[in-house]
C-alpha cells in the first residue's frame, strides 16, 4: 500500500488569466497548476516553493490557503494506471513578480512541455485537472474562501 501523498499547489492570476503548467500526453495537451509533492520534514510553503522554482522558475509570494483537494486514483478516468494513487493537493492563492514571462524551470517535470497563461473565459476548452477547477475559477477568485473539494478529478 502506497502512502497519502501531499501536494502543494499555487494559483496565480494576472489580468484575468491563470498560470499553468502545459503537458503533453497521446491524447494532447493538458494543464495542471503549478507545484507538487511535499518531501518528509519541508513544510507545505517550502515544498511549493521549490516545486515553482523546478517548473516555473520563479519565486512566488504564498498567501492564503484557498482549495483542498484529495484525489483517490480508483475512483477516477486513470484507475487503469494510478489505481494505487492517493493524494491530498493543497492549492494556495499566490503572486510572482509583475515581470514574469512564462517559461519552464530547471528541473520541470518530465510531461512539462511548458508554462502559459490561459484566460479564465477559455479555460474550458482546456483539459484542465482537477476539472473541477473549471466551475470554481472561472470568475477569478472574488471571495473565494478555504474550501474541500472532496475527491474530484
Amino acid at each position: 500500500m502506497n502512502p497519502i501523498r501531499n501536494s502543494a499547489k499555487a494559483i496565480i492570476m494576472r489580468d484575468g488569466c491563470l498560470l499553468l503548467i502545459r503537458n503533453r500526453d497521446r491524447d494532447g495537451d493538458w494543464y495542471i497548476l503549478p507545484g507538487g509533492g511535499q518531501n518528509h520534514g519541508e513544510s507545505l510553503r517550502e515544498a511549493l516553493q521549490r516545486e515553482c522554482q523546478e517548473e516555473i522558475g520563479v519565486h512566488v509570494q504564498i498567501g492564503d490557503l484557498r482549495l483542498v483537494r484529495e484525489y483517490i486514483g480508483r475512483n477516477h478516468e486513470f484507475a487503469e494506471h494510478d489505481s494505487e494513487a492517493h493524494q491530498v493537493e493543497l492549492m494556495f492563492e499566490c503572486q510572482i513578480d509583475a515581470s514574469y514571462s512564462p517559461a519552464s524551470g530547471q528541473t520541470p517535470d518530465i510531461s512539462q512541455t511548458g508554462v502559459v497563461w490561459i484566460p479564465l473565459s477559455e479555460l474550458q476548452n482546456c483539459r484542465l485537472y482537477p476539472k473541477a477547477l473549471l466551475r470554481i475559477l472561472r470568475n477569478g477568485m472574488p471571495g473565494l474562501t478555504c474550501r474541500y473539494l472532496g475527491d474530484v478529478n
